[in-house]
């Protein structure tokens, strides 16, 4: 190291050679005073040295001319030689070296053959032309558009234009956005020539395939989503069957519309198809407002029937179980049972006539009878709501009858009975 410096020690004038008393030989150039060197003269000197480490006779001078002959030891030539070849080799393997970024990942090939794959980060492989590497970026998403470039505007009808399953065409534009896989990169370079076209490719095989098996309007209204989320399916199917190392991200359909020359005769088809479904709901609304309706008057009414028909049978069953108890009272006293129903018919019918009839048995002619006080009091029982009216009878039992009061038999009234009429006092 220090003989090489020696050599190349641009600050001594002697050029390695030494100076004044302490060299052997005579400088090489003279002093120029403080000047910087020529640098044809210091490339001379160079090449002279490198020549004389290899064996070679060092020559030339200030003007080209001799300045004699000799060179160095074989010690140093080897030495010259070992470090020339040993910065060579430094200089070769540090080729090697290379820096991976964050998001991306490095494909070593050695040889050509994929050797391994190398993460982020300060990497090493063995230079070329062992070995080579190529980066791949895997958290690039990637995307690109199908029957359409920029905006919906610009078609390209050889790609949107598809056939459906009831023989229409239809114009479809979509997007398809994908990445590769963490371990698809080597799969990504060798497996597919070009895996970019080969995407575009399978999205149109796998959308004319989807779209073929389905209706116009499918297609153009509630089957939008339907459609991408199976071209989506198929399209990955395909991808990994083929082994490209790519991972859809998503297929979005942006428009679906009939092709240009038929759009007229379309929007009018779809504006009848709409006052259809509009009648349609008009109609079902009417028939959600009557049927409910006429099912509440219905069930109203069946009920009303049920309530006369237990009103009427539990009115039934009270008389029959009346009329039963009155039988069976009626058979141990009948005068007594006979004499009371009469009473009990004489005081209704008399409860709502107009006449009064009264007994002079046991009084004198001047009876005063104040009519106008009966009247009224009479008036106000008719009024007057029965409480038992609304009492339920119990059918499964008759309640027994009480047992009648014994009952004199009145005296015969006199031939000289009054019947007067209320209104004429």
């Amino acid at each position: 190291m220090r003989f090489l410096t020696k050599i190349f020690n641009l600050n001594d004038p002697g050029w390695g050679r030494g100076q004044g008393g302490g060299g052997n030989e005579p400088p090489r150039r003279p002093p120029q005073g403080n000047g910087p060197p020529d640098l044809d003269q210091v490339w001379r000197d160079v090449t002279s040295r490198l020549s004389g480490l290899f064996g070679g006779k060092r020559g030339g001078g200030n003007n080209g001319g001799p300045l004699g002959s000799g060179g160095p030891s074989p010690r140093q030539s080897k030495i010259g030689l070992g470090v020339i070849v040993a910065a060579a080799l430094a200089l070769w393997l540090a080729s090697g070296f290379f820096i991976v970024q964050e998001g991306q990942v490095a494909v070593i090939t050695q040889f050509g053959k994929y050797k391994s794959t190398s993460q982020a980060g300060f990497q090493w492989r063995i230079p070329a032309p062992i070995q080579s590497h190529e980066m791949v970026n895997l958290s690039q998403l990637r995307t690109f558009e199908v029957g359409f470039r920029g905006n919906a505007r610009n078609r390209v009808l050889p790609e949107s234009l598809m056939l459906t399953d009831d023989e229409n065409i239809v114009d479809v534009q979509f997007v398809v956005q994908y990445r590769l896989r963490a371990d698809g990169a080597p799969d990504y370079l060798f497996k597919t020539k070009d895996p970019d076209e080969s995407v575009r490719q399978v999205s149109q095989s796998a959308m004319r395939e989807v779209v073929g098996t389905r209706s116009m309007d499918f297609v153009l209204y509630e089957g939008r989503t339907a459609v991408a989320s199976e071209v989506q399916k198929q399209m990955q199917q395909i991808l990994d069957r083929y082994q490209t190392g790519i991972q859809l991200s998503s297929v979005a359909i942006q428009n679906v519309q009939p092709p240009e020359p038929v759009q007229a005769a379309f929007d009018d088809a779809v504006k009848a198809g709409q006052d259809l479904e509009r009648q349609i709901n008009e109609g079902q609304a009417y028939r959600n407002q009557i049927v409910p309706l006429a099912d509440g008057q219905s069930s109203r009414m069946l009920e009303q029937a049920e309530g006369y028909r237990a009103r009427v049978v539990g009115a039934a069953v009270g008389d029959t179980a009346r009329f039963t108890s009155v039988l069976a009272e009626y058979r141990k006293a009948p005068e007594v049972i006979r004499e009371r129903m009469y009473l009990e018919t004489m005081q209704q019918m008399f409860a709502n006539a107009s006449k009064i009839l009264v007994d002079t048995a046991g009084s004198n002619n001047m009876l005063y009878l104040p009519l106008d006080k009966i009247t009224q009091q009479a008036a106000q029982g008719a009024m007057r709501p029965n409480p038992l009216a609304n009492t339920p009878v119990q059918t499964n039992a008759p309640a027994p009858l009480a047992q009648p009061a014994p009952v004199t038999r009145p005296t015969p009234a006199p031939t000289n009975t009054l019947t007067r009429d209320r209104g004429s006092r």
